[in-house]
């Protein structure tokens, strides 16, 4: 590092851009000098005192043609800048899509930096160059503040935008962002179009990704692959298979994306036999294809007629061997999950963060702690354990076997954390009892920048305020701060958690408004968790309204007879729960019998209880 300081460094900007530049974990790779880089540097570069127009156009045209030579335009730029040297508008384009191709952070920013100072920035072009750099990197935000100063933004700079929310998994902001650039007088183009319907596939918005459907068809380009492609993927996603099969059917031309679209859109949707009909016509499936039918099989037919078919397939990979256990563990069967994977470990298979995952979160049902902790070393042995899906699945792993402190530790660890790392955290207390370490870490999740409290965040502060007896005005707050400050609309659990707590302080009749208020009449969910609130305060009259609501939309349930018979008990009317009990031998209806799980020198004893 010291001699490439040396022999590079001519000023300011290059000197903290070597630095940025071995520091920075998007470069761990470089962390030995490249001497032949080195070399080239120090007999191509030569000072530059003043603008020249040559000098410049012979650096663009350096940076656009890429590779080695890229990395020495590049550098040559900076020498070029702290002499003196201002490139014009068309050169700082090339240069900040150089810095995000290559990975150069540091050097982008202070390209940024320079286009504020010299006023490039209001050139369209340089701000969604600028854009698309700070989407690359997933600093989506920064992306955003940008370009809400861009008075007049290109089109440009709204694909950039709007696929980088795509990209981040924020679907329902890029579909708003698309909807604002229908209203802006810009036309869309089949890019913003493609962006959109990925968004509306990964919500389930099959009238939205008809629309956009018709907006395609209006520009003439429904014939292109690419959206042909997108067209299949959004119906399949929205469980349209008959009108992504009428897209692929009338595409003049079909590339390997195609067909496996096709193959993943009948397969996800269970029609498992049209899948395979599918796969047999291409010509030369590959991976993909064989994992989309692998997959399908595994979550809607026979897992082993899944493991037949990965046996066959040419080339399997980690995603075909991931369907095969996340269905075990879907379909509450950790145990085979866990031998599986120990076939693919001893089969040499490499495995990866989801593989790792899945496995943890089948380990986690069973609260099998021994085999959390073998995985989590294997984690580590291969170096993904820094990862933010790997560390939620250990924070969850951890929590719900009663290690919170193991669970604690992972996540403290961790450098990166999205919202499901802190909603996986947050869940863990709440899992554990510790119910002032959910309010507490809330608070702290608000100061976080760049990440929202979402629903199931909401939903763990309002258990905790249940399970902390607080008063029914401080989880009110907490209530209107999920609805007015992050525009959260209440879900029937909400409802139900805020019924629990009012139920706490004999507020039923308000808790039975409530319900009316959100429109949630014909839930049963939410009028079983008004029938256990009269229980706890003793409320008779309600119970009444709550089970007869229970019994019309659920029929008859074991739960509505033994909370009525203790509602009644509670205020010692003996014979109310005599009849109750009657009725439920008359009606055959028996309560159900508890279930719990310990581990056991690695073997999983299941007890009953009554």
């Amino acid at each position: 590092m010291h001699i490439e300081i040396t022999v590079v460094v001519q000023g300011k900007i290059m000197l903290r851009f070597i630095l940025q530049l071995k520091k920075s974990p998007l470069f761990f790779y470089q962390r030995k000098p490249n001497h032949f880089l080195l070399k080239q540097i120090s007999t191509t570069i030569e000072p530059v005192q003043e603008s020249d127009p040559v000098s410049w156009a012979n650096t663009v045209s350096a940076l656009a043609q890429g590779g080695l030579n890229s990395d020495i335009a590049l550098l040559s730029a900076c020498q070029m800048m702290n002499s003196g040297s201002k490139p014009n508008d068309y050169a700082l384009v090339h240069l900040i899509r150089t810095c995000t191709k290559c990975g150069w952070f540091s050097l982008g920013q202070q390209l940024h930096c320079q286009i504020i100072e010299s006023g490039h920035d209001s050139n369209v072009f340089v701000s969604a160059a600028l854009i698309n750099f700070y989407v690359k990197f997933e600093l989506i935000y920064e992306a955003q503040n940008l370009f809400d100063e861009i008075p007049e933004p290109s089109l440009v700079g709204w694909n950039s935008l709007i696929s980088g929310y795509v990209r981040s998994g924020q679907f329902r902001k890029s579909l708003t962002l698309f909807l604002q650039l229908e209203k802006s007088g810009i036309s869309s183009d089949s890019y913003s179009c493609t962006a959109a319907l990925s968004a509306c596939g990964q919500l389930a918005l099959l009238l939205l990704g008809k629309l956009i459907h018709s907006k395609i068809v209006k520009l003439g380009v429904e014939y292109s692959v690419i959206v042909g492609n997108c067209l299949i993927d959004m119906y399949g996603k929205c469980g349209a298979v008959e009108e992504s099969m009428v897209i692929f059917d009338e595409m003049i031309d079909r590339d390997s994306i195609s067909w496996n679209s096709v193959i993943a859109a009948n397969a996800r949707n269970g029609r498992l036999e049209q899948a395979l009909s599918f796969l047999h016509q291409m010509t030369d499936p590959d991976t993909i294809s064989y994992n989309e039918v692998i997959s399908g099989i595994a979550q809607f037919g026979n897992i082993e007629d899944a493991i037949d078919l990965l046996s066959r397939m040419p080339n399997p990979n980690s995603s075909s061997w991931n369907s095969v256990i996340t269905s075990y563990v879907n379909r509450y069967r950790a145990r085979d999950a866990l031998e599986f994977f120990s076939k693919m470990h001893f089969s040499g298979v490499q495995k990866d963060q989801f593989t790792y995952s899945s496995i943890l979160s089948g380990i986690a049902g069973l609260s099998a702690v021994t085999w959390g902790m073998l995985i989590h070393c294997c984690t580590v042995k291969s170096g993904l354990d820094g990862s933010v899906v790997i560390g939620s699945a250990l924070i969850d792993m951890y929590s719900k076997c009663g290690r919170i402190t193991e669970a604690e530790m992972v996540f403290h660890w961790l450098q990166k954390k999205n919202l499901i790392t802190w909603n996986t955290m947050i869940s863990g207390y709440a899992h554990n009892g510790d119910s002032s370490k959910v309010l507490r870490l809330f608070e702290k999740l608000m100061l976080v920048k760049n990440l929202q409290p979402d629903r199931i965040t909401f939903l763990n502060v309002l258990s905790a305020c249940w399970h902390l007896r607080m008063p029914l005005d401080a989880a009110n707050r907490y209530f209107e701060l999920m609805v007015n400050e992050y525009r959260i609309n209440p879900t029937a659990e909400h409802c139900s958690s805020m019924i629990r707590i009012m139920g706490q302080e004999g507020k039923v009749y308000q808790a039975e408004k409530m319900i009316h208020q959100l429109g949630f009449e014909s839930n049963g969910a939410v009028w079983r968790a008004l029938l256990a609130a009269c229980v706890t305060c003793g409320n008779v009259k309600t119970a009444k309204v709550a089970a007869e609501k229970v019994m019309q939309l659920e029929g008859d349930s074991e739960y509505v007879y033994v909370l009525m018979s203790n509602v009644y008990a509670c205020h010692e009317k003996w014979r109310d729960v005599i009849q109750i009990r009657t009725m439920m031998k008359e009606k055959g209806v028996r309560k159900e019998i508890g279930h719990s799980c310990i581990e056991l020198e690695n073997t999983f004893p299941t007890s009953s209880i009554l």
